[in-house]
């Protein structure tokens, strides 16, 4: 099991990464845009296309955030219990999250084959395929639901926690 950890630790980067370049990529072109449109020129597909990156930079970059503990949770309870009852408690809950984002996973991969069979494109003036960015989503739920379970596959010990 540690080299699932491990493994899904290093896919969870790799995301992160890529993430980080479409983030930086949808900042670049915003900047693009606003100075093209400022010396008098028009453009219709930019504001469309940074939207598709930052969406899917937020559905890759979840896996990382979880691993990371970066994901908004309130830990007062989690706080005052004491290891065993914390680990039952984190364990619970990762299981649900679990089920959920796998529930997710599967919802929106659905979503997605439906636009990729129908042909589905935007509504704008660029008309873009809508299954490319429908296509992060189950992406990036499902590859945080594999990071769940690396989550409670990880060793903690009480100094840890």
């Amino acid at each position: 099991m540690k080299h699932y950890v491990w493994l899904m630790d290093r896919l969870s980067i790799a995301c992160a990464v890529v993430a980080s370049v479409l983030l930086a990529a949808s900042a670049v072109l915003i900047t693009w845009m606003v100075l093209y449109r400022a010396m008098g020129y028009s453009t219709y597909w930019e504001i469309e296309l940074s939207v598709y990156m930052m969406v899917a930079s937020m559905f890759l970059a979840s896996p990382y955030t979880l691993m990371t503990k970066g994901h908004v949770s309130v830990d007062l309870l989690e706080h005052y219990l004491p290891f065993s009852a914390r680990r039952a408690l984190l364990v619970i809950l990762a299981l649900l999250s679990l089920a959920v984002c796998g529930w997710l996973a599967w919802a929106t991969f659905e979503f997605a084959l439906h636009a990729y069979t129908s042909g589905e494109r935007s509504e704008s003036a660029w008309s873009p395929l809508k299954w490319p960015l429908f296509m992060t989503m189950p992406i990036g739920f499902g590859l945080t639901a594999l990071q769940y379970i690396a989550e409670l596959a990880r060793p903690e010990t009480p100094e840890a926690a």
